[in-house]
């Protein structure tokens, strides 16, 4: 089945977009806290910032999901490679993020970890913990709700 006639693959893309959106925007107003900006910046600073920063995620993991899919996916995505296209997702969104947030912080210096900030070789480990909990939930969650006998991450769900 090609993909344009499959009933599968625009309902996940759909599904993915929305939960990344809502997941990334709750992510990016807990982790406020982690960067100077929530103890120096004006209200609408703060504000800007979520939005700016939940689109900048947002628009990595679509791209992400878009060339995980050029590069490695089939017509018959989701029904076939789900799980090879969620970890070609989440390694590049990681990738692109470590290297954002290196250049963010120390090239350009657009924006600076708090105090309360972990880090890891200078890349805060909250952006990084982001990349791997919010796809990677995503992925899983649309997983549990491919019906049975498609092919999903764990090889293909049956009634057995």
């Amino acid at each position: 089945m090609s993909a344009i006639n499959s009933p599968a693959w625009l309902g996940t893309l759909r599904t993915y977009v929305v939960l990344v959106t809502l997941l990334n925007l709750c992510w990016e107003i807990l982790q406020l806290p982690l960067y100077t900006i929530w103890s120096t910046g004006s209200h609408r600073d703060i504000v800007f910032a979520l939005l700016h920063c939940t689109a900048g995620d947002v628009l990595t993991a679509v791209c992400s999901l878009v060339f995980s899919l050029l590069m490695a996916g089939r017509q018959e995505w989701p029904d076939s490679r789900f799980k090879t296209i969620a970890l070609i997702t989440i390694q590049l969104g990681l990738g692109y993020t470590v290297y954002s947030e290196w250049h963010n912080t120390t090239v350009t210096q657009s924006w600076a970890y708090s105090a309360a900030m972990p880090r890891l070789f200078g890349i805060g480990l909250a952006p990084v913990a982001q990349w791997l909990f919010v796809p990677g939930f995503v992925f899983w969650w649309i997983y549990r709700r491919l019906p049975v006998g498609q092919s999903t991450i764990f090889g293909s769900r049956s009634l057995k």
